[in-house]
């Protein structure tokens, strides 16, 4: 028998921060004592005013398949969160809840997009972003930003990408994985560029909000002339440390709305219902309730930020949101240290992840190849101890 799989399958990228993970798993498996700084997960666990929430559903027995799109609750709360946090008011008809912000994405690639249609990538930018852009067969268009520019790109070059087969800009802010934030200034300025190409969708992935370390946190759709062309993206993984739970929405135009509804009946139909019940706690408590985790991460930027420029060869922007550092390490770029020859990114991760038992992610899994990403999601002991030793495994550079 001949096992012949879709040509969908065989062109999809596997995910590298899944994939260094694996690889993370298997070398502990061999005894092998592996800091990993790969995965984009909270360290900390659940606050337990949700895990509360989460027992009480059991016990009221919430058992059954539950709306395509969110219980009508959690979809309230969203649209009060949406009011509170970013100024924006949604109705439950442009509220879609989904099984994590990835499925949010997929939905709305999968709506929008025809065969051939042009996604915008500011670079760098999450790794699964262009593959969902190419399982929905558009096609990514990378538009590059570096560690001088502070990883944003500017109205002149978002101007210069745009064709006449452009359909949708997609960016993360706070940015995973460079942690940079468009301030209300900047977003207005490429609003600017996009007021001109009214048919371009903007998909604003705000999956970090909450974890900002420069002020106010800015989203396209407050702006009245893009509000009805922006899809806002977000959930309760990141900044409430529930990965696992499952749970991310979008407020959207309408249309979109209803069209993401519609796909996602045909996929998985509604999220898991207790995780759904927890959320709706989350998301009526005020945020100070999970502000010492975001004081924590700043506490862990401030340390490997600090530890990172000791390091000769790693060019850093201080990021301003999120947890992530991504220096740009072209400077190894040709060198040859301890018998690895370092030709890009993904060589001097792996170098990384063999010579220092530190585990990464290549810049070229962003879009950006000069460039690795670490996450401070960690303790402080191992975020020290894994920039020990990265020091010493580069010291013969």
């Amino acid at each position: 028998m001949q096992h012949k799989l879709s040509d969908r399958i065989n062109n999809l990228a596997t995910s590298q921060t899944l994939a260094m993970a694996a690889k993370t798993r298997e070398l502990r498996e061999e005894g092998k004592d592996i800091i990993g700084l790969s995965l984009g997960e909270p360290d900390f666990n659940t606050p337990e005013f949700i895990k509360e929430a989460a027992i009480q559903a059991i016990n009221d027995n919430y058992n059954s398949y539950t709306p395509v799109d969110g219980y009508v609750e959690l979809k309230d709360a969203v649209i009060t969160k949406f009011k509170r946090d970013n100024n924006l008011t949604y109705n439950r008809s442009q509220i879609v809840v989904s099984t994590g912000a990835k499925q949010s994405l997929a939905n709305a690639a999968l709506v929008i997009l025809n065969p051939g249609d042009e996604v915008l990538l500011p670079c760098p930018y999450w790794v699964s972003y262009a593959e969902i852009v190419k399982l929905a067969e558009g096609v990514p268009v990378e538009v590059p930003t570096s560690v001088e520019s502070n990883f944003k790109i500017t109205p002149e070059q978002l101007e210069a990408a745009i064709t006449p087969k452009t359909r949708m800009l997609w960016y993360s802010s706070p940015c995973n994985p460079s942690g940079m934030v468009y301030s209300e200034k900047e977003l207005r300025a490429l609003a600017d560029v996009l007021v001109k190409y009214p048919d371009i969708i903007i998909v604003s992935d705000e999956i970090y909000e909450h974890i900002n370390f420069v002020g106010e946190h800015a989203s396209m759709a407050q702006f009245d002339d893009m509000y009805d062309r922006v899809v806002t993206v977000n959930g309760v993984s990141k900044a409430f440390a529930m990965t696992g739970w499952r749970i991310g929405y979008i407020g959207a135009p309408e249309w979109i709305a209803r069209a993401c509804n519609k796909m996602q009946g045909q996929i998985t139909s509604g999220a898991n219902c207790i995780a759904q019940r927890a959320v709706i706690t989350a998301l009526e408590a005020p945020v100070s309730k999970i502000q010492f985790m975001v004081d924590k991460f700043k506490e862990r930027r401030k340390l490997i930020i600090s530890l990172l420029d000791k390091i000769e060869g790693f060019k850093t922007t201080e990021p301003e949101g999120a947890f992530y550092v991504f220096p740009d390490i072209s400077y190894f770029f040709g060198k040859t240290i301890k018998g690895h020859l370092i030709k890009d990114a993904t060589d001097f991760s792996m170098f990384l992840l063999e010579e220092a038992l530190v585990a990464t992610v290549t810049g070229d899994a962003f879009g950006n190849p000069n460039c690795i990403r670490f996450s401070y999601a960690a303790s402080e002991s191992q975020i020290e101890e894994a920039l020990k030793r990265i020091k010493a495994a580069v010291s013969e550079a």
